[in-house]
């Protein structure tokens, strides 16, 4: 059975980008895998009047149940409209499609916006399976990210050793070629919670902005993204390890350097590790605190309104998103 999104009420991100390329912002994408994570995510997003990218990895496709997913995502956009009063855009995105199949499937279930990458592929086998993509999805008004240059780390299947920064002179011929409608770049950023290995009291590397200026010389005006973005917040790491979890030497990119990021071309910024961390920094503190609870809600609803506070802050003081709906 092959599902539009418009019938589930979702959008596409292109209308999201322009304007988001000129106010001088970046947009959401917020992972999820599960009803609190979304809830929280879309509450979050209504209540600072934020635009939202609702990301779904390979992992949590099949963790979720695809069929299942499209229904949860319907819901949160009736959710939000009802209780919320909001007409927040929401788009349903495939975060890092593996193929060409993976994407199709995801675009006939009713996702508006997916991600091929081919990031770890030669620069001309990338170019052809994007290709592939974008047709296939521009037919059916659905957007279509691509990625050049490989981030390090390990988030669900996504898993590289070593990064490499994305080539500005490859820029130009890959979009004009492939027609994707934005662009992942590696500019330093990296998957997990384990981004940068610093002493104590070090600040991690600053992102690589001479490599983002070049791309947008190279490609003015196109959209821009920046995947793992997550700040890997220290309050929650030590909230975790005070309750028995094992997090030593987690660093993420520093906010003020994806607000500086979030002013330029980069209109898109991916935070995944942060709500993960969030969520179980506030279970773990329930059942060390509470270790006659086994209500699952009374351990998931702290974990879910401390999600939705972050989701607010992200949106208003680092993203520039908040009110942008």
């Amino acid at each position: 059975m092959t599902v539009s999104y418009k019938d589930l009420g979702l959008s596409n991100s292109r209308e999201m980008f322009k304007k988001a390329m000129e106010g001088g912002y970046a947009i959401p994408g917020y992972n999820f895998n599960n009803m609190e994570q979304l809830q929280a995510i879309v509450i979050g997003c209504a209540k600072s009047g934020s635009p939202v990218i609702l990301q779904v990895s390979k992992g949590a496709r099949d963790y979720a149940n695809s069929i299942l997913l499209r229904h949860m995502a319907m819901g949160a956009v009736e959710m939000v409209r009802k209780d919320y009063n909001s007409n927040i855009p929401i788009v349903l995105h495939l975060d890092h499609g593996d193929s060409f199949e993976t994407c199709k499937a995801c675009i006939d279930s009713g996702f508006s916006s997916v991600m091929i990458d081919g990031s770890a592929l030669s620069f001309e086998d990338n170019i052809a399976e994007t290709k592939k993509v974008v047709e296939y999805a521009h037919a059916r008004d659905v957007s279509v990210e691509g990625e050049l240059g490989v981030l390090a780390g390990i988030e669900d299947e996504v898993s590289h050793e070593v990064s490499h920064y994305t080539r500005p002179e490859e820029v130009e011929e890959f979009v004009k070629r492939t027609g994707v409608d934005s662009l992942a770049i590696s500019i330093g950023t990296s998957h997990g919670a384990y981004k940068f290995k610093v002493k104590p009291g070090e600040e991690p590397p600053p992102l690589r902005f001479d490599i983002l200026e070049e791309v947008e010389k190279r490609i003015p005006g196109f959209p821009i993204v920046l995947h793992g973005a997550s700040s890997v917040m220290p309050e929650y790491v030590e909230l975790i390890n005070k309750y028995g979890g094992a997090l030593e030497g987690a660093v993420g990119v520093p906010e003020y350097q994806l607000r500086k990021a979030a002013k330029s071309a980069v209109c898109k910024i991916n935070i995944d590790s942060d709500g993960r961390l969030v969520v179980t920094a506030k279970i773990r503190e329930v059942l060390a605190t509470k270790p006659k609870e086994f209500d699952p809600r009374k351990y998931l609803g702290p974990a879910r309104e401390e999600l939705e506070k972050l989701i607010i802050h992200k949106n208003e003081n680092v993203l520039g998103s908040a009110g942008r709906a």
